[in-house]
Order: structure tokens, then C-alpha cells, then sequence
């Protein structure tokens, strides 16, 4: 309690497992595109009521020039299709580029991403009062999702809700 989480609640389809890690790695790596519609489709029961906009975490571009996309845009958009809630892929930018997270604590993970995500110049106009689902594909260790969510509410958003497809519990985390 002496440190609240800067976000306002993590919601995820799935616990993370065999199979969620399954098609999240089809999704990333093996660039089943698909994926990202069904990971949506499973997200989209737990959007919350009165988002106003729905933004991916960013990738550092130079995982996008290498992997070709951002899976957490892919989901967003297909749930803003869904959803009728708009999505903004240009107001969140990571301008660090991290190691991948997998394998290191939630210390080392904190560190990486510390300074990584910056705003565009009218994200202020953008999100002043708003409610922004912040979306992802795997929330592990928090350590993404809370260093984007202060970006986001130094902006002004109003409220940060996480929204993942799976979500790692316990043991699964260390």
C-alpha cells in the first residue's frame, strides 16, 4: 500500500499457461497474425465501461524492423473494431530500446524500462480526462504496464487500465 501501482487495474483473459504462452509466441515470433484477432476476441468481454481510447504499449522500432509489427497494436486494433472504441498507436512511443524482459526479476525488468516511453507533442489534447485501456499481450512482472501508465497520466489521462491477454500468477513470475 505504500507504493500503489501507477495503473488502475490489470484485467487479462487468461492466466498465463502452456497454451496462452502457445499462441502468444505463434503471435510474436512465428507472425501468425491471427492470433491477434483471437486474443481480442477474448480480451474484449473485459473492456471497461467508459473507455475512451485504447492504446498499445509500444515497441522500440527497431523490434518493429525486425519482427514487422507490434502485437499489442495488432490486438488493439482488432478490438477497437470491435469494441467501437477508438484506438491511438502514434501517442504512446517507446524511444528506448530495452533487452528483451523474459528471464530477468521484477528489478532488473523496472530497470529496462525505466525511461523508455515518451508522448508525442499533443498527447496532452489527446488524453486530458480520458480513460485509456492500455493494451499488451503478456503482463509478467507490472514493469511495463506501470512505467507506460505514468507516461500516460503525467499526460493527463484520467485513469490507466491494463488489459492483457494473459497474465502471469505466482510462481510462473520468478
Amino acid at each position: 500500500m505504500t507504493e500503489p501501482p501507477s495503473h488502475d487495474g490489470v484485467r487479462a483473459a487468461v492466466a498465463y499457461g502452456d497454451i496462452a504462452r502457445e499462441v502468444a509466441l505463434k503471435l510474436k515470433y512465428s507472425g501468425r497474425l491471427a492470433c491477434a484477432q483471437t486474443m481480442a476476441r477474448a480480451m474484449a468481454r473485459l473492456m471497461p465501461e467508459g473507455a475512451d481510447l485504447l492504446v498499445p504499449v509500444p515497441l522500440h522500432r527497431w523490434r518493429i524492423w525486425s519482427r514487422g509489427f507490434n502485437q499489442a497494436a495488432l490486438i488493439a486494433a482488432a478490438l477497437s473494431r470491435t469494441s467501437g472504441v477508438p484506438m491511438d498507436a502514434a501517442t504512446l512511443r517507446r524511444v528506448k530500446a530495452t533487452p528483451v524482459l523474459r528471464g530477468l526479476g521484477a528489478r532488473g525488468r523496472a530497470r529496462a524500462v525505466a525511461g523508455a516511453f515518451a508522448l508525442s507533442g499533443d498527447a496532452k489534447a489527446r488524453l486530458a480526462g480520458r480513460t485509456v485501456v492500455l493494451i499488451d499481450d503478456v503482463h509478467t512482472s507490472g514493469a511495463t504496464a506501470a512505467a507506460c501508465a505514468r507516461a500516460l497520466k503525467r499526460s493527463g489521462a484520467d485513469k490507466v487500465i491494463l488489459l492483457c491477454w494473459a497474465r502471469v500468477l505466482g510462481e510462473a513470475l520468478d
